[in-house]
């Protein structure tokens, strides 16, 4: 907890950064990865189940064969070759007795004379559409082919031509009399059961009816569709006695999306199939399974068009027809995901004495996103992409992999917090030292159009201080007004010679600029420069308390936390504050532990000597005080940090300016990490490599965090109507669930940690979340300019009530969003007839994405509102209390004695 406020001196716990992981330390990350490695095989042993099934015969009956390339489109009218005909012929024998074939030409003829030579019968199939000049080639090499192979055991006219409305009734009866006038085998044409059951005229029509039984595209669960096959078959029987029935297309697609209870995948394909043959050759039943082979290019048919064969694509079949069904790829995801998160938890052996619940967690967090890592590479491997899904798929794997790594980083810093040792590097107030070595302070303060009464105050607790050996040096830049600058220069006058009062009307740099010209109003003997904002009120121990750290010749930076004091302003004000101290007080407590701090150009103390050897303020970033920081701790200098509040700012206005300093921090963070990255790779840096990582994942995790969350929102917004109306790319579950999980864990951690660390209250704690999140627009928008911008102009935030509110509404961009997620998560509920799983996850996604811009639209327009006045709100509490009925309660003493002496 933070000390109370109080005189006294700081105590430094080490100047050294904690030792190397010890040999006991070293054993309990040991054990504990691998009781979570332990956990993780267990988990995957959990859901490796095996189903039962009938036997299937050992050859079937017949299969739909389309022996094309994996990479051919026959839908576009590509050919196949006697090479790959023979190839899958040579695959699909051992399985079957007979293969179904849907066209005649373009390759296809000469599969009934290969297929003889493997000993199989062939079902002719003549393509039919409303293409008249290709139905006569069909029609015409059907018949040829009949008659010269004696394996061609029928013709299948067509192929649900009328379901497709390529022809009608009459017009199909009249091409199956022309055919079966010629043709030496029965005929007959595939439809649909319902097809069947509607004309009678088309079953007189063939010589035997070929049905086409797809429970999938009906919406039943494939529990129940071996019983729904047979219950048709039963109808058509009464509804056709004596005419021979078989069921020409029967099965079960292994991959794609739901259709309502219809749920693709490899179990739910193998058991239906085995249960269907088993039951097909108990009965006696003729039938055909589609299909033999996996056909990418049917992308047509949905997302599972592709998935109907019982082999895949690389002529393997999917699962054996008899004994348990189980995942062949079991171990080698179980394997791959094992392997995946130890090597994600290598960095836990970086830890400095790390508590076994710590490191458990952390190889939790590892393990989750292994696990997750290879199922994204299982599915990679074992699914079939059209363009728009291989969109989809690259493009959201490149947007997951930095959220993976970001959610790795919240994952540690909750571990570290909650289950790691306190911190031993926080800078600690020890009561009654005496002050021995008093080395001089200038304390430097760039202002610039700041109100007059502001600036006294800071000047006067300055003057406050209970150091003796300091100097003031204020630079008034770029104020034209002298209302704003003479009360200043006067006020320093009357404090003494302490304060040196400098106006620079042209001054180019910002505040950089302004710094520098303080440094050469420094005087000579100073050792130390202080840095304070304008709007700042110090504590007068600040200096006492903390100078005597710069004892160690090493240090160069000592960093105290900002903190505010009108935060009770409204309650925006109350949120605002409460976010910023998440900063100070969790990610701050955090990297000074390995000395990563980031210096933030207020309440900082810094070596001068450290100052010049960096190269001194700089004004090719916005944020030169991180900048300088971070070319300080380059150099090998060491900084320390302290929780303890020795200063109180003033918050921004406005919510449009917190988003302005936001958006100005983000800019900087850019710069800086574009500055500085290539020193992070080679040898022109002293950071250690802790320290390097420090930056990277920190920079990641704030800048990185709201850029990919827009980025993948954007990205979702334009994949609506391709989902909604298009069908054939609907994003999976790999891709959908780790944005959820992003989301819960950004929660966790943020109010986790504020719980543990800044304890405010509650419900501001939550403000201060919706807060947080409601920049996310802004910071992105900072990183895009940041990547294709070298500079933007220096924007002073608006401090002290004295800047008028816009007229636009600040929150115009997040609410456009905001409005078409949440359209667009309405839109695919409504048009998900179907009622796929993964529609409605991706719809819940969109509606988690628009969280953080509703949360920006909520914010500016409470501002606008008397609800963010906590005046408003108590007085409204004493209105409603006064209207409620009155409780008994006991009357105040004095109360009572007055109606006692009323009684005498």
């Amino acid at each position: 907890m933070t000390p109370p406020e109080g005189s006294g001196n700081i105590h430094k716990n080490s100047h050294n950064l904690p030792g190397k992981l010890s040999f006991t330390h070293m054993r309990k990350v040991v054990a504990a990865l691998v009781v979570v490695a332990c956990a993780h095989g267990a988990f995957w042993s959990l859901t490796r189940f095996s189903v039962d099934a009938p036997a299937a015969p050992p050859r079937l009956s017949s299969l739909s064969f389309a022996p094309y390339e994996p990479s051919a489109d026959a839908e576009a009218g590509e050919s196949t070759t006697r090479e790959r005909i023979e190839k899958d012929l040579t695959a699909v024998a051992p399985y079957t007795k007979s293969i179904r074939t849907y066209a005649v030409t373009a390759g296809l003829e000469h599969v009934p004379e290969l297929a003889a030579e493997h000993g199989l019968k062939v079902t002719l199939g003549a393509w039919l559409d409303k293409d008249d000049e290709r139905n006569e080639r069909e029609i015409k090499a059907a018949v040829d082919l009949a008659r010269k192979n004696p394996n061609v055991s029928s013709i299948v006219v067509g192929n649900e031509v009328v379901l497709r409305n390529d022809k009608t009734v009459p017009e199909m009866i009249e091409f199956l009399r022309r055919v079966k006038a010629e043709s030496p085998v029965p005929i007959t044409t595939g439809e649909v059961w319902h097809v069947w059951m509607e004309h009678p005229e088309l079953a007189a029509a063939v010589d035997y009816i070929a049905v086409h039984i797809l429970p999938y595209w009906e919406g039943m669960s494939n529990k129940d569709a071996v019983d729904h096959a047979f219950i048709i078959y039963e109808k058509l029987r009464r509804a056709f006695p004596g005419k021979h029935i078989v069921i020409a297309e029967f099965g079960w697609p292994s991959g794609g999306h739901n259709i309502k209870a219809a749920v693709p995948g490899p179990f739910e394909q193998a058991e239906t199939i085995r249960s269907f043959v088993a039951r097909a050759a108990m009965r006696g039943v003729d039938y055909n399974l589609v299909e033999a082979i996996d056909q990418p290019w049917k992308h047509f048919e949905g997302s599972v068009g592709p998935y109907w064969g019982i082999m895949n694509s690389d002529r393997q079949p999917k699962f054996a027809l008899n004994g348990p069904i189980t995942d062949a790829a079991w171990q080698t995801k179980a394997g791959v995901a094992i392997l995946l998160g130890f090597l994600l938890s290598i960095p836990i052996f970086t830890l400095r004495r790390p508590t076994f619940a710590q490191a458990a967690s952390l190889a939790v967090a590892a393990n989750a996103v292994g696990a997750w890592g290879a199922l994204l590479i299982d599915f990679w491997l074992t699914h079939y992409f059209v363009l728009g899904a291989q969109i989809a798929m690259v493009v959201g794997t490149a947007f997951l992999i930095p959220l993976a790594i970001i959610v790795l980083a919240r994952s540690e810093e909750i571990a570290n917090i909650t289950f790691g040792a306190k911190p031993v590097r926080l800078l600690r107030r020890r009561q009654d030292v005496a002050l021995t070595h008093t080395p001089k302070v200038s304390i430097h303060i760039p202002a610039y159009r700041e109100p007059p009464e502001m600036l006294k105050l800071t000047l006067n607790s300055v003057a406050a201080l209970n150091y003796p050996n300091l100097e003031c040096v204020i630079v008034i830049n770029n104020t034209p007004d002298p209302e704003l600058w003479q009360p200043i220069e006067e006020h320093c006058r009357e404090l003494g010679d302490r304060f040196k009062f400098v106006n620079v009307e042209k001054l180019e740099g910002f505040k950089a600029g302004a710094l520098r010209v303080a440094l050469q109003h420094t005087a000579a003997d100073a050792e130390i420069i202080g840095i304070i904002d304008a709007d700042y009120v110090v504590s007068p121990h600040w200096l006492s308390d903390l100078v005597p750290t710069f004892s160690d010749p090493r240090v160069g930076i000592v960093q105290a936390p900002q903190d505010h004091r009108d935060a009770a302003q409204s309650h925006l004000h109350s949120w605002m504050n409460t976010e910023y101290a998440g900063f100070f007080d969790i990610g701050m407590v955090e990297r000074n532990e390995i000395d990563g701090i980031v210096v933030h150009g207020t309440m900082c103390l810094i070596r001068r000597a450290a100052m010049i050897d960096a190269g001194g303020w700089s004004s090719d970033t916005i944020c030169e005080d991180t900048d300088l920081g971070l070319a300080i701790m380059e150099r090998g200098w060491v900084a320390h940090y302290t929780r303890v509040r020795y200063g109180w700012g003033l918050l921004p206005d406005s919510y449009e300016a917190f988003r302005k300093q936001r958006h100005r921090w983000a800019f900087g963070g850019v710069q800086i990490a574009v500055k500085h990255m290539r020193r992070f790779f080679d040898d022109t840096t002293l950071l250690t490599s802790q320290q390097r990582r420090s930056y990277l994942v920190g920079w990641l995790s704030w800048l990185g965090a709201e850029t990919v969350g827009v980025g993948i929102a954007i990205m979702n917004l334009l994949w609506v109507p391709v989902v909604a109306f298009g069908g054939i790319a609907i994003p999976e579950m790999v891709l959908t669930i780790p944005v959820l999980v992003g989301f819960a864990v950004y929660l966790l951690h943020f109010l986790g940690l504020y719980a543990q660390r800044v304890k405010h209250a509650p419900g501001v704690t939550a403000g201060a979340a919706v807060a947080a999140m409601s920049v996310q627009l802004t910071v992105a928008r900072a990183v895009f300019e940041g990547l294709v911008k070298q500079h933007m102009p220096f924007i002073r935030t608006a401090k002290g009530g004295a800047t008028a509110r816009g007229r636009q509404y600040p929150a115009f961009w997040e609410a456009i969003l905001a409005g078409l997620l949440l359209g667009g998560a309405a839109l695919l509920h409504v048009t998900n007839t179907d009622e796929i799983k993964e529609i409605n996850l991706f719809a819940v996604v969109l509606v988690v994405q628009s969280l953080p811009f509703i949360g920006a639209v909520v914010i500016a327009s409470l501002e606008r509102s008397r609800l963010n006045d906590p005046a408003f709100l108590r007085a409204a509490r004493g209105r409603l209390a006064a209207l409620l009925p009155l409780r008994s309660q006991p009357l105040p003493a004095s109360a009572a004695a007055r109606i006692e002496d009323a009684k005498v």
